[in-house]
């Protein structure tokens, strides 16, 4: 059996996610990528620079190794108006944002670098009544690619209703087969199905319909 790094393991995961995340932005307009696509404001460079924020926290504040620059509106201390870290100002470019995420990482990078997995942190402040006092550098880490995942699959989401691009990363899409022709013949048959089985759930709660009849 061939072994592994359990540190470089998880980093490898960490940067699929993170590359998975910036991608989405890719060939995209200004207006496109901070376009608020669902009712609570989901878009993309918004996503991103949340990401900043939780990874300058995660593996930079709580080990003791601030990275600077404007702290995330849930950090302690931070003045910043509430889920300002989740959408991007006319002001704040692209590259700015794109660039101190990429910062970031290298900040991040050197933390997983420098310490043991098994070092332990404290997070800041007000955090600590959400979460534990204390976390190990293994957990950051696993709370991060959870996290960068988590954003990386409402990017996913985000693009397709943008201009229907899809797809898990350059080099491999991880979508079935077929054209757009076949992609919009599977979205009407699974619209029946939904439809079918809402009507078969509704007949069977209604007595005399293939319901229970009444005692």
């Amino acid at each position: 059996m061939i072994g592994s790094d359990p540190k470089d393991d998880l980093r490898v995961f960490l940067q699929d996610a993170r590359d998975a995340l910036l991608w989405k932005l890719e060939g995209l307009s200004e207006y496109d990528i901070r376009r608020p696509m669902t009712p609570t404001g989901t878009n993309l460079l918004g996503l991103v620079k949340h990401m900043t924020g939780a990874e300058a926290v995660y593996l930079g504040d709580t080990y003791d190794r601030p990275f600077g620059g404007p702290l995330p509106p849930w950090a302690p201390g931070s003045d910043a108006e509430p889920d300002s870290d989740l959408w991007a100002t006319a002001d704040e470019t692209r590259e700015e944002i794109v660039g101190r995420y990429r910062q970031v990482w290298a900040h991040s990078d050197a933390t997983i670098e420098e310490l043991n997995l098994d070092t332990i942190g404290r997070l800041p402040g007000e955090m600590r009544k959400e979460m534990r006092k204390t976390i190990t550098l293994h957990r950051s880490l696993v709370h991060l690619i959870a996290e960068t995942d988590r954003h990386a699959g409402h990017a996913d989401i985000v693009r397709e209703l943008i201009d229907g691009t899809v797809g898990l990363r350059t080099s491999n899409d991880n979508m079935a087969p077929g054209d757009a022709a076949w992609g919009e013949n599977h979205r009407r048959r699974l619209e029946r199905t939904a439809r079918e089985a809402q009507a078969r759930h509704a007949r069977s709660e209604t007595p005399g319909l293939g319901g229970e009849s009444p005692s």
